[in-house]
């Protein structure tokens, strides 16, 4: 971990240039630009409340912000990893002729994601502020989760990215994978409805239903969740992270044989 952190210093130059690249690249020739980071989740929300308030939230305070806080986290979930997964065979031209470390190119997709995400959260408190949501110092805790998050996203990012180099066909299989992790993640239905049932207890298998749920604990019920939510969210991130890092220092090597 601490040579990876020395090799970004090292390679800060090339890290900043590959951020600004991948994220200018997203809206190139795009009328709205960077705009499009907040508009489009911005849509998607409306459309995702009209539908499913009437089903899920007429039994529910501050749906629109429990819609929006899981919606949140799912999509810079989805798109950080998902952009991350070819972030080592989009490269290949690069990385055959330039000696650089190969995970700055997938840290440079999710920052520039994590830039979207930044963007979107802003919204979200604006959001939040509309529906009668008074901030407070608790709000401060939300850099917890998110940081978390973060960790997790990097270690799924180098997990997909090699496995990518070697097997195609995972794009297709991690389309089913998040379709089904979306449905599992409690996004627009009331999670209490699975109180005291199996799945309630498989919910906490999902490590961005707990990301999710703190972040709701501390925006909607202005409560801080316990210390094994805590404990259990960095336990996620470590963890993914941890096996991320041993597949990429075990098979990184094979990448130059496979682009």
């Amino acid at each position: 971990m601490k040579q990876s952190f020395k090799k970004l210093e090292q390679y800060q130059f090339v890290f900043s240039e590959l951020v600004k690249r991948d994220f200018n690249k997203r809206y190139k020739r795009s009328i709205l630009g960077i705009l499009w980071s907040m508009l489009a989740p911005l849509f998607q929300l409306l459309v995702m409340s009209f539908v499913f308030k009437r089903v899920f939230g007429n039994s529910m305070e501050h749906y629109t912000i429990y819609l929006f806080s899981g919606q949140l986290v799912f999509n810079y979930f989805k798109e950080a990893t998902n952009n991350g997964m070819s972030s080592i065979m989009s490269n290949a031209g690069i990385i055959t002729k330039v000696t650089v470390p190969k995970y700055l190119f997938l840290i440079s997709k999710i920052m520039a994601a994590s830039i979207n995400f930044i963007l979107t959260l802003a919204i979200f408190f604006l959001f939040t502020i509309l529906d009668g949501i008074s901030f407070t110092w608790k709000f401060l805790l939300l850099l917890y989760p998110v940081f978390c998050l973060f960790l997790l996203i990097i270690g799924a990012g180098l997990i997909l990215s090699a496995l990518y180099v070697f097997f195609k066909d995972i794009q297709y299989l991690y389309d089913i994978f998040t379709l089904a992790l979306m449905y599992f993640t409690p996004i627009f239905y009331n999670v209490h409805i699975f109180d005291g049932s199996l799945t309630a207890r498989l919910l906490y298998l999902n490590p961005l239903f707990l990301y999710i749920d703190y972040i709701r604990s501390i925006v909607i019920a202005g409560i801080v969740p316990s210390l094994t939510s805590h404990l259990y969210c960095l336990f996620y991130s470590l963890f993914v992270l941890r096996i991320g890092m041993w597949i990429y220092k075990k098979y990184n090597y094979m990448f130059l044989y496979y682009i």
